[in-house]
């Protein structure tokens, strides 16, 4: 086990503890600290699903996200600079990181006509016309006051040849360059580069060097979860981030369960982001120690267990499963408020236990045992 300090220039990433090439550690911003590895809660537009800012907190929750396109659709970036910025708007002091929104960009399919500089599209809310440039990109997020700004970038398609690749990956390398030379520096906040180049390990490598050459504060791994699957998303990281600063953090975007979290950790991985678990938690799916449960599945009808024994939160301290079962069976909205704060409860003891090992030097031992316990129960469906 290695302990190594790392500082950058204004946005300072701490190295506590390595294992391996996982490594634990703090990201001082801003807004406050970040502990890693982190799973910050997806709120994309100024709100974690069925959460209340202070439930979010409970959970150990410590950073959230939220996306530009959304926020800057309904309620406008402008509005939210004039009533205090995001973190006054959805009562969440603590850091914030926005998504420039090219995943989304990307899903609007015929909506959108992208172009050397930018992209313009219709909103998917009411038809308007808007357009979004990096230097456009980057101001948004500015008046958002966001504490860790994402640059503007292409989401390539999975799956995509490789020249479609190719030409998708180099455009998002300009953009990133108009990002960082548009973005306003302070002391506190950063900007993340995000690696592109789909599956293809020759692009992923010409996309880190690009983006390295153009410096940053963190660098994500974007262009992954979409379809690819968990083998060739590993495959990937396995190319990419051995390649990627030291002494940034290192951010995989959209990813996902709790088994992808703890692979993508045992190959560097810092930061991490999913609606899984809230998505989930609407959906009667529950995540556990011992697995994956449907809590509408009639056999909890009469199961007076605890849904988790090991966990504290509400749903799980105060509830039956039976009472969980019948909460979605009625369709009553406290089901999936409480299931979602379960399942960010869970996600969250799941790093608090990852940073633990990794300080140890523990960390193989604790991933077989979080495995060995997932196995115990048959994901219901």
């Amino acid at each position: 086990m290695n302990i190594t300090p790392t500082m950058t220039a204004g946005f300072r990433f701490q190295t506590l503890a390595t294992d391996g090439p996982a490594r634990t550690g703090i990201l001082h911003t801003a807004h406050g600290p970040l502990e890693t590895p982190a799973f910050m809660a997806v709120g994309t537009a100024g709100t974690v699903k069925a959460m209340t800012a202070d439930a979010v907190r409970a959970t150990g929750c410590q950073c959230v996200l939220g996306n530009t396109y959304h926020l800057m659709l309904r309620p406008g970036a402008e509005r939210i600079a004039a009533l205090g910025g995001l973190h006054r708007f959805m009562d969440w002091p603590g850091p914030i990181l926005t998504d420039s929104g090219g995943f989304q960009i990307m899903s609007l399919a015929a909506l959108r006509k992208i172009d050397r500089d930018g992209v313009t599209f219709q909103s998917h809310i009411d038809g308007s016309r808007h357009r979004l440039t990096p230097a456009i990109c980057m101001e948004l997020q500015r008046l958002f006051d966001t504490t860790i700004s994402m640059v503007l970038d292409e989401c390539t398609p999975f799956p995509a040849t490789y020249e479609a690749a190719e030409s998708s990956m180099e455009m998002s390398m300009r953009w990133a360059r108009s990002s960082r030379e548009a973005f306003c520096q302070r002391p506190g906040y950063g900007l993340f580069g995000i690696v592109q180049g789909s599956t293809y390990a020759d692009l992923r490598l010409r996309s880190v060097r690009a983006l390295k050459d153009i410096g940053f504060d963190g660098y994500a791994v974007g262009g992954l979860a979409v379809g690819e699957g968990q083998p060739a998303m590993l495959a990937t990281l396995d190319v990419t981030v051995p390649h990627l600063p030291e002494d940034a953090p290192r951010y995989l975007m959209g990813v996902g369960t709790p088994d992808d979290i703890l692979c993508a950790v045992e190959r560097g991985i810092d930061m991490f982001d999913c609606v899984i678990p809230t998505r989930a938690g609407r959906t009667a799916r529950a995540y556990t120690a011992s697995g994956v449960y449907n809590l509408r599945n009639a056999r909890f009808a009469d199961d007076p267990a605890p849904l988790d024994p090991e966990c504290e939160c509400p749903a799980c301290s105060r509830h039956s499963r039976a009472y969980l079962h019948h909460l979605f069976r009625a369709g009553e909205m406290l089901g999936p408020m409480l299931l979602t704060w379960h399942n960010l409860a869970y996600y969250q003891s799941l790093m608090r236990g990852i940073r633990r090992a990794i300080q140890v030097g523990e960390l193989s031992d604790y991933a077989a045992r979080v495995r060995a316990g997932w196995k115990m129960q048959e994901v219901s469906r």
